[in-house]
Formats: C-alpha cells, structure tokens, sequence
C-alpha cells in the first residue's frame, strides 16, 4: 500500500505542478512587461521550486561525448556489451586509432547498487576514460524488471561480477575491477571465489572505494540504524510491492523515494540551506549558480528500487553479521574464504571525513586477506573529503586517480602467461 500512496500522491499533485509550470512560463515570459519586478521573479522562482520538489526524476544520461586523450580529442560511444536480467554492461568506448594503438588495460567499474543511478559515478568515469578501457555496471530499477526474470539477491551480486570479469577476459587479459562503496563486499567475494576455483578470468587488481568491508570498526549512523532494528522491522516498514501498470507489477522491493529519504535526512540542514538558496539565486537570476544546483539535484533525486531480497540480505549479512570480517559468509552453500586470494592486487581507498563508511572499514580488507603478498596490497586515506569525494570531485581527480592507475597499471596480468 505504500508505494500505492506515494504513485496516488505523485498523481494527485501533478495539475498543481502542472499549473505552476505554467505560471513560471508566463510570469518568465520576455514580452511580458512585468517579467523583471521583485514580485514576479519571487513568484516564478516559488513556482519552479514547487515544480521540482514534487516531479520524478527519470534516469540521468552519463553524457560523456568526447575524452582528452594524450592531447587528442576522441569520441565517446556508449554500448550494452553484456546484458543480464537486472543490469546492463556499457562499455564507453574510445572511438579512435589513438586509442586503439594504446592498449590501455580494461577496468570494470561497479556502480554501488544502493539506490542512485550509475551515472553518480560520472566524474569517476570521466577521470579513468582517458588512460583505462572502462566498462561500468548499469544497474536496471527493479521495478521496470518483470517478475518472470527471477530474484537478485546478494549472491547473484556476486555472480554478475563473475561474469562480467570472464566476458572482459576473452581477448586474453584480466580485468581490473573498481568497487565504489556498496559493491565492496560482493567484489571481494567474487575474487574469493574465482580464485579459490581456478577461475582464468580472476580479477588482476581488485579496487576498493569507501567500501563497508566491516562495519564494526568505526561505525556511523547507517550502520548503527541497520543494527538498532531487527530484520523482520526492516522487512515490515520498508518493502513493498510495485503497483500496475509498471513491468515489474507485484516485485517486493526497497523503494528509490524511502532511500531518497534516508539519504536526505543524514543532512537535512544542508539541504534545506542549498535549496534557500536555491531559490534566492533563481530571484537574483544567477544563472551559474542555478545551473550547478540543478545538475547535482537532477542526479541526486533520481532513484531506483532495489528488490527486496537484495536489500535484506544486504543488512544482514553485511551491517547486522558482519558476516565477510567473520569468516562466516556464504555463496548459497559455500562458504568464502578471503584466504584464497593470492594473486589479485588489492587497493583500498577511504576518506578521512567519510560519514557513510567509516575510517579502517575498507582497509579491514587488507587485513581478511591473510595469504595475499604484501607487495599486492595498498592503501590510500584522503585528507579533507567525506563518502562522495572518495570517487568524485578535484581530490579524487588530482590525488586519488592517480594512485589508483598506477596500482592498476604495475599489477596487469594475463589469462595465460
């Protein structure tokens, strides 16, 4: 019923949305003599604020066109190489002979699966394009996949990853693979798993980005919440059901607006301010200002369901057992063991203010990974940036990039040889 009342609000709302839309048009609208008074532009701005508080948000575009690489502009072309029921493989690829002739390794990068859309991870793709062969999972909103398709759950998580890396080795080279924050516990098991069966197609080198590896060490406020409650409370206050006429009619999910919630509510205040001034902005007519709000919040607000299953496991085996630091996870009937992972770089990254993934969570892996040479491992903390600069933004570009293609670079391995 609750996600029945939310699609019964969002329909209820749209003629006053809407006539707001209107009204910001007209009162907008250049022969309109009164256009530039205080009053209107006051009133236009309240318009256009209430328009974007109460319409979806669809799934952004990455909208990458082109990438500098080694001072030669080169198109970029997105294709699905690779797809599977709850998620596509894009590949951006590098249209050029540059390119080509460089043979730049290939990196998969796994888009956390926590709610927002692959395309939060622009800027990290942006960064990597112009010296890595980059592939990126694209995550499909489970209420647009049909309940014919079957479950996704934390172990085929873990199945994705596999495939993913055994489609990317077929020309002969394994993959390197990045886990941007959630991905982290399913990536290191997958690389436990390919490596304790042999599997040729093994991660090369195994990224980790403020990744909840162990959530006891440090914990913050959403690891705290996902242990103030038991599951059952979770499985009764936040699933429900995707209503017709959307593919997935009848899917159990977590829903993408309680997530938006969620993730509003750790900073209210922030928000509440960026939106005062927001409106503030639009009054003045600071077009540069009113731009970037736009961009971040067009990206910000868009969410996607996760299905239930999936998000149940998550917190129970990741946030309530600690189930991985425990030596106690399993893959349906086999139980992990991180000891298997012998020859697979691994690289993990934190920021000192991260307020999601708290200091030492990710570099726990470091740790788990007992039979994996020392000159295999790296760590990198970075000063002055919370959970979202560990893979976006100047720090992530200018300092953390950096470091993480080299350690790609120095640790590329092949199938055979």
């Amino acid at each position: 019923m609750l996600y029945h009342a939310y699609e019964l609000t969002h329909a209820a709302v749209s003629p006053f949305r809407n006539a707001a839309q209107m009204g910001v048009t007209a009162m907008r609208n250049p022969v309109n003599p009164l256009a530039d008074t205080l009053g209107f532009r006051a009133t236009a701005a309240a318009f256009e604020m209430f328009v974007n508080a109460t319409r979806r948000y669809g799934k952004p575009e990455f909208g990458i066109e082109t990438v500098e690489i080694a001072g030669e502009t080169t198109p970029i072309t997105e294709e699905v190489v690779h797809h599977l029921p709850f998620c596509d493989l894009l590949h951006f690829k590098r249209d050029s002979v540059l390119a080509e002739a460089r043979n730049d390794p290939k990196v998969l990068i796994l888009a956390p699966m926590s709610g927002h859309f692959a395309t939060l991870l622009r800027g990290t793709v942006e960064a990597m394009l112009p010296e890595h062969d980059v592939y990126i999972t694209d995550w499909i909103d489970a209420r647009n996949v049909p309940l014919s398709k079957g479950k996704f759950d934390l172990d085929d998580y873990i199945d994705y990853i596999a495939a993913f890396c055994e489609f990317l080795a077929q020309d002969g080279e394994r993959p390197a693979v990045m886990g941007v924050c959630q991905p982290g516990v399913p990536a290191l098991a997958a690389a436990a798993l390919m490596s304790a069966h042999g599997a040729a197609h093994r991660p090369a080198a195994l990224i980790l980005m403020g990744s909840p590896i162990d959530t006891r060490v440090s914990p913050t406020e959403p690891n705290v919440l996902a242990t103030s409650r038991p599951l059952s409370w979770f499985e009764k206050n936040v699933i429900t059901t995707v209503p017709f006429p959307n593919p997935g009619f009848m899917r159990k999910v977590y829903p993408g607006f309680l997530q938006l919630s969620g993730f509003m509510s750790m900073n209210l205040n922030r928000h509440v301010d960026a939106h005062v001034k927001q409106f503030r902005n639009l009054v003045r007519g600071d077009g540069e200002s009113v731009a970037g709000h736009r961009t971040f919040y067009d990206e910000y607000l868009a969410v996607m369901d996760l299905t239930a299953e999936f998000y149940l496991q998550t917190v129970d085996v990741v946030f309530q057992k600690h189930a991985m630091p425990k030596g106690e996870m399993m893959h349906y009937d086999e139980k992990i063991d991180l000891g298997a992972i012998t020859d697979v770089g691994l690289f993990c990254v934190e920021g000192e203010a991260d307020d999601i993934t708290g200091r030492g969570q990710t570099e726990a892996a470091l740790t788990l990974c007992a039979n994996l040479p020392q000159s295999k491992k790296g760590s990198y903390i970075q000063a002055k940036v919370g959970h979202y600069g560990v893979f976006n933004g100047s720090r992530w570009r200018q300092h953390i990039q950096p470091r993480v293609r080299e350690f790609i670079r120095a640790r590329r391995a092949f199938v055979r040889g």
